[in-house]
C-alpha cells in the first residue's frame, strides 16, 4: 500500500512530505511491517501564507475570516505539493495522509480540551483524486489523551525490542522525547520547547519573520546568561509529570519577554546562547531521568551544530547520540512518514496511538477520511498490528523548493 504523508510542525516554515510503499506479509498479522521511502522532499511556505501561520500561533484573537482563509490556503498548497510528486514519481497512491497546521492546543489542569489542525483535504482529495485521512490528533484527545506526541508509534516500531533504554528525539519547534526499555511499555511526552523560543529571538535579531539561528551562528557569537537559564528552568511545565504535552500556546514570544524584562540589558546572542542551552538541559534531564544509554535524533535542531554540540555535552558521559539515519530513515523525512504510518494504521483499522505515550483510556484509530474520485472501500480490519517497522531503503532527498509548484 503507497501512502503519502504531508506535515507541518510548530515551526510552520515549511511542509514535508514523504511518499511511502508499506508491505507485510498477509498471513502474518502482528509481525514486521516493511516500508519503502519512494520519495521524501520539503517545500518552503510562500512568505505570506508563513507570516499569516505564525499569527495563528500566537496567542490572543484572530479573525474567523483569517483562520478560514489560511485553512483553504494551506490546503490548495498541499494539494498542489503532493500532486506534483505523483506526477513525478508515476506513483499511484491510495491514500493521502495530512496532519495540517496546529493552530490550537488547549490545555486546562494538564488535561488537553480541544486541538485543532487546519489545512483543508478536500482540495488534495479534488486535485489527487485518493482519499485523504485528516484530522489525526482529535479521536486521542476524546478518549482522554494529549493528542501527543504521535511520533511515539513510529519510534515505537523503529525501536522495538530495543537491548538497553533508548530514547527517540525530535527537536521541532518542541522536543519530543519517546522512551523505549527492555521489557516496559514506551512512555513519551513534550519534554519543552527545541526551536520555539530560539527561533523567536532570532526573528528579532535578523528582522526575518520567518528567520532561525542558522548554523547556530547567533548562539555561537553569545554567552550563557545562568540567571535567566536558573529563571527558565524554573517553569511549572518542566515538573508535570508524564504523559503530558505543550507548544506555543505556552512557549511564545510573550512568554519569552516576560522572562527577559528581569534581565533587560543582555546581549540578544546571550540571550539565543541562553536559550539553546535551556533546550539542551531540559531535554538531557529528562533523559537522565529514565536512564536513558542512547538517543536518536531527528528535526530541525539537529541541523544546528550548537545546539547538538550543548545537548552533546549536556547528556550523561556514555550517553550515545546519533540521527535517526542509523534506524535506516533520514532524519527531514521522521515525521511525514510517521504520517504516512497513521494512514496506513487507520486503514486497516488499527490504533495509531498507545495509551502509555499519549495519557488516553484506550488506543484509537486515527482521524477522518475525505473520500477521493472513487468509491471508497476500506479493507477488512487486521487482526493485529505490526510488532516492528524495518525501513528497506532511504533515497537521496529532492533539494527543499521555495513554494513553487
Amino acid at each position: 500500500m503507497i501512502v503519502a504523508g504531508l506535515m507541518t510542525g510548530t515551526s510552520a516554515d515549511a511542509l514535508d512530505v514523504a511518499l511511502v510503499d508499506f508491505t507485510t506479509p498477509d498471513d502474518a498479522p502482528g509481525d514486521e511491517l516493511t516500508m519503502e521511502l519512494l520519495d521524501h522532499r520539503e517545500v518552503a511556505f510562500p512568505d505570506d501564507l508563513g507570516r499569516d501561520l505564525l499569527r495563528l500561533l500566537e496567542p490572543g484573537p484572530v479573525p474567523l475570516s483569517l483562520v478560514a482563509d489560511v485553512d483553504s490556503r494551506l490546503g490548495i498548497l498541499s494539494a498542489e505539493a503532493i500532486g506534483q510528486v505523483l506526477a513525478e514519481t508515476r506513483v499511484d497512491c491510495d491514500l493521502v495522509v495530512s496532519h495540517g497546521q496546529t493552530v490550537q492546543h488547549l490545555l486546562a489542569g494538564g488535561e488537553v480540551r480541544a486541538t485543532l489542525q487546519i489545512g483543508q483535504p478536500a482540495w488534495i482529495a479534488e486535485r489527487t483524486g485518493c482519499p485523504v485521512l485528516s484530522d489525526v490528533r482529535a479521536r486521542d484527545v476524546a478518549a482522554g489523551g494529549q493528542g501527543a506526541p504521535l511520533a511515539s508509534m513510529l519510534d515505537h516500531l523503529l525501536l522495538a525490542d530495543p537491548a538497553e533504554v533508548t530514547a527517540a528525539l525530535n527537536l521541532g519547534g518542541i522536543a519530543n522525547l519517546t522512551v523505549v526499555a527492555p521489557g516496559a511499555d514506551p512512555l513519551a511526552y513534550d519534554t519543552g520547547p527545541a526551536n520555539a523560543l530560539i527561533d523567536v529571538m532570532a526573528r528579532r535579531i535578523s528582522g526575518d519573520p520567518r528567520g532561525f539561528d542558522r548554523g547556530g551562528a547567533m548562539a555561537a557569537a553569545g554567552e550563557v546568561d545562568t540567571e535567566l537559564l536558573a529563571q527558565l528552568l524554573d517553569e511549572p511545565y518542566y515538573r508535570q509529570p508524564a504523559p503530558k504535552s505543550t507548544g506555543k500556546e505556552l512557549f511564545h514570544a510573550g512568554y519569552l519577554d516576560r522572562a527577559l524584562s528581569t534581565r533587560p540589558d543582555l546581549a540578544a546572542n546571550d540571550v539565543v546562547a541562553t536559550l539553546t542551552r535551556l533546550s539542551a538541559e531540559t531535554v538531557a534531564a529528562e533523559c537522565r531521568r529514565h536512564a536513558v544509554a542512547r538517543v536518536v535524533a531527528s528535526g530541525g535542531g539537529t541541523r544546528n551544530p550548537v545546539l547538538m554540540a550543548e545537548l552533546a555535552r549536556s547528556l550523561d558521559d556514555g550517553v550515545v547520540l546519533e540521527d535517526t539515519t542509523s534506524l535506516g530513515l533520514p532524519g527531514d523525512a521522521k515525521e511525514a512518514v510517521l504520517m504516512a504510518l497513521v494512514g496506513w494504521l487507520s486503514w486497516h483499522g488499527l490504533p495509531a496511538t498507545l495509551p502509555s505515550c499519549t495519557g488516553a483510556s484506550r488506543g484509537t484509530v486515527a482521524g477522518r477520511i475525505t473520500p477521493g474520485h472513487q468509491l471508497l472501500r476500506l479493507p477488512e480490519p487486521r487482526v493485529a498490528p505490526p510488532e516492528r517497522l524495518r525501513p528497506k531503503n532511504t533515497p537521496v532527498p529532492q533539494a527543499p523548493t521555495e513554494g513553487e509548484l
